[in-house]
């Protein structure tokens, strides 16, 4: 909060938290200062029902998977009924993040075991898109890996931020 404020106190305009996970903080962000918050859940929720989809998978750190701050932003702001993967799933997606994405290790195995798990939600659980609720996923699969829409985070909130700036 303090360095949202001291920005703020600077003249910032806006502010952005550059990761999803630390959006369980958005709120108390945004109760310290009078300046917005461009909250990338709201930006990633804009894309999504522009896409015209409703069920997206989201594949994320287990805090954002489990905890309400970012699924229940996207159910209950908007509407949307965004899936996390089972708890085998969310054990191997938060995995892959910490121990290997985080580390800059991009392995091949890890790439198939996110896609099949994609496949396997879109089976059981009928998701129609996916969101990369991570900002290190973009660096193992994207829109190109898969035949539903692809919601890259990183870059749906840089382009938020941007307009922002820019009106």
């Amino acid at each position: 909060m303090e360095a949202a404020r001291g920005l703020e106190a600077a003249g910032a305009h806006g502010l952005v938290i550059c990761t999803n996970t630390m959006h369980k903080l958005a709120d108390d962000v945004q109760a310290a200062v009078s300046i917005p918050l461009i909250h990338i859940a709201d930006a990633t929720a804009h894309a999504v029902v522009e896409a015209g989809v409703k069920r997206p998978a989201l594949l994320a750190t287990r805090f954002t998977m489990e905890q309400d701050f970012y699924k229940g932003r996207l159910a209950d702001k908007y509407g949307l009924q965004p899936v996390v993967p089972n708890q085998a799933g969310r054990d191997m997606v938060h995995r892959v993040i910490y121990d290997e994405l985080c580390q800059g290790v991009v392995e091949d195995r890890s790439k198939a075991a996110y896609i099949a798990e994609v496949g396997r939600m879109r089976r059981d659980e009928k998701v129609d898109s996916v969101i990369m609720g991570c900002t290190e996923i973009t660096m193992l699969i994207g829109q190109g890996d898969f035949d539903i829409p692809v919601f890259d985070t990183t870059r749906i909130h840089a382009e938020a931020a941007i307009e922002f700036a820019l009106s």
